[in-house]
């Protein structure tokens, strides 16, 4: 389906029925992190009620047991590190964003850790005004769909790279990662804060989703973002980003 999209003074052409799914399905081997269990999918049963028509019952009726932070794709507000309670279904209120998709190869510091830097994104970005960012990390491997990366210390950003997104007007950031920060930082939090500009300037209306994955069949570029999350009351919620090529995007 064709249509011509007019977003902040732009105009753009997509087709809608070509979407581009960048989230990581969930299920009992989906990626996790943060030392979770596998998210669990069973059939509810009460006396002699079974929630599973292959084990008898009259319906499909199942209770997911998951943690939005460590089970697949999600997305974040302010309220991830805020005593205050904020919540993704009360402060994200537009779904469509014009997107610039880049892959970023982390620098291995002299600690051993593979970071982020803003010198690379710089490069990638180019001083660029940017709604959203969508960050694929290389090298790029299907095994982040299923990968438990527990005890990994997985790259992440650095507090200065945070903090030229925030400079160049990024207002909702998506990676590839369990987190923007360290898996053990010992509760900085730098780049969160950074991001969210919390607490001097906090910045309610930004959000970050983890936890994405971007095939290498999808070139970098730039894409209308449709950014669909779960309405849970929550400070993170499960999402289902999806790109669309656009009529400027690379092809």
């Amino acid at each position: 389906m064709l249509a011509t999209i007019n977003h902040k003074g732009q105009t753009y052409k997509t087709d809608l029925s070509k979407p581009i799914d960048i989230s990581i399905p969930m299920n009992d081997h989906s990626a996790r992190a943060w030392y979770v269990d596998p998210l669990r999918i069973e059939p509810v049963r009460n006396g002699d009620f079974v929630g599973e028509v292959k084990s008898g019952g009259s319906v499909n009726f199942r209770n997911i047991f998951f943690n939005p932070h460590g089970h697949g794709t999600h997305t974040e507000c302010v309220g991830h590190i805020s005593p205050e309670i904020y919540n993704v279904n009360e402060h994200l209120k537009t779904y469509f964003f014009i997107a610039e998709l880049i892959t970023v190869l982390p620098e291995q510091l002299d600690n051993g850790d593979f970071v982020i830097t803003r010198k690379s994104l710089e490069i990638l970005l180019n001083g660029k005004n940017l709604e959203a960012v969508v960050l694929r990390t290389a090298s790029n491997s299907e095994l982040k769909l299923a990968m438990n990366w527990s005890n990994t210390n997985p790259p992440y950003l650095d507090e200065g790279a945070a903090k030229y997104l925030v400079e160049i007007g990024v207002d909702h950031l998506l990676l590839d990662l369990p987190s923007v920060d360290r898996e053990n930082d010992e509760g900085k939090l730098l780049a969160h804060r950074a991001f969210w500009e919390y607490p001097q300037n906090t910045q309610f209306h930004k959000t970050i989703t983890e936890f994405i994955y971007v095939p290498d069949s999808v070139y970098d570029g730039t894409y209308l973002l449709n950014l669909q999350t779960a309405p849970f009351e929550n400070d993170a919620t499960p999402s289902r980003p999806v790109l669309f090529q656009i009529s400027n995007g690379v092809k």
